[in-house]
């Protein structure tokens, strides 16, 4: 039995109801306009193209899930959640954005003129390159200048949300996009709409995220995600604590070698002042400790020997 009063958005159905169904369109329109518009100003339309041309593989979808579509002026959205890290994660997502630019592609005389691409992900983890910067969610990517930093190509477009790090309450909501993201991380916790949250669109997205207004078939398919996605998060969450397990387990080894290390050279040098200290030449010493004549020497020096 489902607890939770709302949908995972973090789920393969609860992804697709919020932002991929033509009821729930006006919420995805309203998303990518709070994301988008400072480049995009106002998107005023949207049409779901087939996410099969994006050349995805059955099996990416588990972990993957995402959403193809354009609005009124031809420039193209991927829109995508990921659960999971995934080894090739970023030259994954610009090999996708390749199908976009070359289905713009026509057969008869063209200037090469495209649409822009744009490509947001919605990711359930952090990337590991970027724990250094812990408040840090959202990366806006562009082809630039290395030296200038000024844009070199303005028409392909990467956003990436580090969902884990978002941590406003709904006391430090500023601005509507930040709305947006609490309702995403904490959509699943909630057991009414916040006073803070009370917006058409928002109320919209509570309803259709209300699982007790589901059909059978509905709640079924919803089950069937969640089951999947919790699994999954398990599985990863186990394969963390054993990492841990194994990282201290290594550390003790470590820590002990490291000690075994320093107790000998200890003894040695006890042994090499204590030698001194009775005559014994350094040639020696040397050969009894395996150290040098030179450290021999350096020792007697520090130790006024």
């Amino acid at each position: 039995m489902i607890k939770e009063k709302y949908i995972n958005p973090f789920t393969d159905y609860g992804f697709k109801r919020l932002f991929g169904e033509e009821f729930s369109k006006e919420l995805l329109l309203d998303f990518l306009n709070e994301l988008l518009h400072d480049e995009q100003g106002q998107i005023k339309s949207l049409t779901y193209l087939p996410a099969s041309k994006l050349g995805s593989a059955e099996t990416e979808r588990k972990a993957i899930f995402d959403l193809y579509c354009e609005n009124e002026k031809g420039e193209k959205f991927i829109v995508e959640m990921q659960k999971t890290k995934q080894k090739f994660f970023k030259d994954r997502a610009l090999y996708y954005s390749t199908f976009p630019i070359r289905e713009q592609a026509i057969k008869t005389t063209w200037d090469f003129e495209l649409n822009a691409v744009y490509t947001v992900a919605i990711l359930d983890f952090e990337f590991d390159e970027d724990k250094d910067q812990p408040t840090k969610y959202r990366y806006n990517v562009k082809l630039s200048d290395i030296e200038t930093h000024k844009i070199f190509y303005n028409k392909l477009t990467f956003v990436y949300l580090e969902m884990p790090k978002f941590n406003k309450t709904i006391d430090e909501l500023e601005t509507r996009f930040d709305k947006w993201l609490y309702i995403i991380k904490n959509l699943e916790n909630l057991e009414r709409i916040p006073d803070k949250l009370r917006e058409k669109i928002f109320e919209k997205l509570f309803e259709i995220a209300e699982v007790a207004k589901f059909s059978q078939k509905q709640l079924q398919e919803y089950e069937n995600s969640l089951k999947y996605y919790r699994d999954l998060k398990n599985s990863l969450d186990t394969k963390f604590e054993e990492g841990i397990k194994e990282g201290i387990k290594e550390g003790i080894k470590e820590g002990i070698k490291e000690g075994i290390k320093e107790g000998i050279k200890e003894e040695k040098i006890k042994t090499i002042i204590n030698g001194l200290k009775e005559g014994i030449s350094e040639n020696i010493l040397s050969k009894l400790t395996g150290l040098t004549i030179s450290k021999i020497n350096e020792l007697r020096k520090n130790y006024s020997l």
